[in-house]
């Protein structure tokens, strides 16, 4: 969800409001098969999920945290609808039950609700004719592609280059796996394998999911970044993209925006950045590097017309892997390590510091915050750019520069790194809204396009 990391072994972890752990690994074998099962006579399509915002509660604020060929390519298209984090709804097992999972593309693996913690609804029928259970949580006994793994299996080993802390057999020899959160929650469950149904003709293998017994929140984990067990790794994705929509009134309804699994009809207007990648060996010697996140190389900040004086450095890992800037949909706010915050500060201050409401600090970690006229405020701050080679460019709009947080207080909604013991740079979902965001697997880029993204 945003707002949960699935990844152990790195010590950004401590960024996420939901940061889970769990100590999985893929078999060559399950990585050889490939999952997406095709009509060999078609060529490039998508497909359309339903999608529901999902507001996270202040407390659980989380500060933020395919080798398909070309004759075909598969294009899938789900809309989600945006407040705290972007949710898409899923048909997963046989027949389908549709899941909502938040879309994280700094969590590895990928995880459906398996407990009575919603009543559910009655089947109906998919977008595809198919009969589908519209629920909040999976129904395993409903489904003929289910299956658990058993503790000995070679995905529940004690520890592996992914995860550092080890899987458990449960009463039932079966492979246990629990993630621990930031605010003391837990989600746990066993790992099992299941199938994505997204039409008559398109079904993946079984992939590797947890199916969460217990956990503190409705809602799954569509787990998108590099790792091993993402649901681009094992579903084969070469190609994705979303496009969060901009935030609506208080009152007003959600607007949708979109994913895409495989090609997107929009991508010839995008900017592309080349992705920084890293080696298994290189990762271990840099404890504050996540080595399964998206990597880019941000050269600097533009507030206005000014180019705010932080080195270009600052944004990228150092030997010990702090600096490090990636891209999350999984986290709200944008971070910031010092050197680029308190620049950023500065510059806010001089443009409108009269204005910030003193000693206020949201979640511990966001203080240029205001009261009254956010509009003027906006256009007194002036637009901001967050600048990456060749031209490239995330352009955030004054209208959007600031985040109602709380009782009409508005922040700029970047924090500060170190007030969450961690030293690296992210870049949110607030500051992703009516902008493609496309993550090119097999050319190893990310590319950006502006967009209204409810109408996309």
């Amino acid at each position: 969800m945003a707002v949960r990391r699935t990844s152990s072994v790195v010590a950004i972890a401590a960024f996420f409001f939901l940061f889970c752990f769990c100590s999985v690994s893929h078999s060559k074998q399950e990585q050889s098969h490939h999952p997406l099962n095709k009509s060999s006579s078609s060529s490039s399509f998508s497909l359309s999920f339903p999608l529901k915002s999902h507001a996270l509660p202040h407390h659980k604020l989380k500060p933020l945290r395919s080798s398909l060929t070309a004759a075909s390519a598969v294009a899938v298209k789900a809309p989600f609808k945006y407040s705290m984090v972007p949710v898409v709804s899923l048909p997963i097992g046989t027949p389908p039950q549709t899941q909502d999972m938040i879309l994280d593309t700094g969590s590895q693996l990928s995880w459906i609700q398996c407990h009575d913690k919603a009543k559910k609804k009655s089947p109906s029928a998919d977008a595809a004719g198919q009969p589908s259970s519209s629920t909040t949580t999976f129904d395993p006994s409903l489904s003929s592609s289910f299956s658990v793994l058993p503790c000995n299996h070679p995905l529940c080993k004690p520890r592996t280059p992914d995860f550092s802390l080890p899987t458990s057999c449960d009463q039932n020899r079966l492979c246990h796996y629990s993630y621990f959160y930031a605010d003391g929650t837990l989600a746990e469950g066993n790992l099992v394998r299941e199938k994505f149904t997204f039409s008559r003709t398109q079904i993946t293998a079984p992939l590797i999911l947890g199916c969460a017994t217990s956990s503190g929140d409705d809602k799954g984990i569509l787990g998108m970044n590099l790792g091993r067990l993402s649901f681009p790794s094992q579903a084969k994705v070469s190609k994705f993209s979303y496009c969060v929509p901009a935030r609506a009134a208080r009152y007003g309804p959600s607007p949708t925006g979109s994913l895409y699994l495989g090609d997107n009809p929009n991508s010839g207007t995008f900017q592309y950045v080349a992705l920084m990648t890293f080696f298994q060996g290189q990762s271990q010697r840099m404890p504050n590097l996540d080595p399964l996140a998206y990597t880019v190389p941000m050269q600097g900040i533009r507030i206005g017309s000014r180019r705010l004086s932080i080195p270009p450095t600052v944004f990228r890992p150092d030997t010990g892997g702090s600096g490090q800037t990636m891209i999350d949909s999984g986290s709200e706010f944008t971070y910031l390590v010092d050197e680029a915050y308190d620049k950023v500060r500065e510059e806010v201050v001089r443009l409108v510091g009269p204005r910030m409401k003193k000693g206020y600090v949201y979640g511990g970690m966001a203080d240029m915050c205001f009261d009254g006229d956010a509009a003027a405020i906006g256009r007194s701050i002036g637009d901001m750019a967050f600048e990456f080679e060749k031209g490239a460019e995330i352009v955030v709009a004054k209208e959007k520069v600031l985040a109602e947080v709380d009782g009409g207080v508005h922040c700029v909604a970047i924090g500060r790194s170190s007030m969450l013991s961690a030293a690296s740079n992210i870049i949110g979902n607030f500051h992703q809204q009516d902008l493609w965001v496309e993550f090119d697997l097999a050319n190893h880029r990310v590319g950006f396009g502006r967009a209204d993204c409810s109408r996309s």
